[in-house]
């Protein structure tokens, strides 16, 4: 007897169950506006930009939604680096207006601003014997550093080179 070939139904009905069991693992890009979608345009009200030769800069912005940012900066910190002072405002998706206020220096990034967090105060005084062992255990840490610097000079030798010179042999 010879074997019967399998049916065609069967196959297909195997492979559906295939492959609606196996995992999936594709990726679905995130979806774009079609082209009969329309998407909101923001105008940009003011764009105002201005670039010196010595590396001072001003920008000044506005958009029709209320976003406002005013922002320059100037070589003036240490070895030329540029500092930063700004502002920027806006409304918050829950309608709280929003204004930050900034620099940018060598002392790093600086916001203000209402809606900031702000640490809570120090309970209480720190006591004047709390702060004068501070400073002692201050004065100790440099002074040994201080040793241990000089410890190291001492024990690096650095030869000395000679200008005495023998007669040719």
């Amino acid at each position: 007897m010879g074997q019967t070939a399998p049916r065609p139904r069967a196959v297909l009905a195997s492979l559906c169950m295939v492959a609606v069991g196996a995992p999936q693992y594709g990726y679905s890009a995130p979806s774009q506006p079609s082209a009969f979608e329309s998407v909101e345009q923001i105008p940009t009200l003011r764009d105002d930009r201005v670039h010196e030769d010595d590396g001072s800069y001003t920008v000044d912005v506005e958009t029709g939604n209320g976003i406002i940012l005013a922002e320059s900066g100037s070589p003036d910190g240490p070895e030329g680096t540029i500092v930063t002072t700004g502002e920027f405002s806006y409304t918050s998706p829950d309608g709280t207006p929003i204004t930050l206020k900034y620099v940018a220096n060598e002392n790093g990034f600086q916001p203000e601003g209402d809606h900031l967090p702000v640490a809570p105060e120090f309970p209480h005084e720190i006591p004047q014997f709390v702060l004068d062992q501070i400073a002692k255990a201050a004065e100790e840490d440099a002074a040994a550093a201080r040793a241990e610097a000089a410890s190291l000079r001492q024990s690096v030798s650095v030869p000395v080179p000679s200008y005495d010179y023998g007669t040719p042999q």
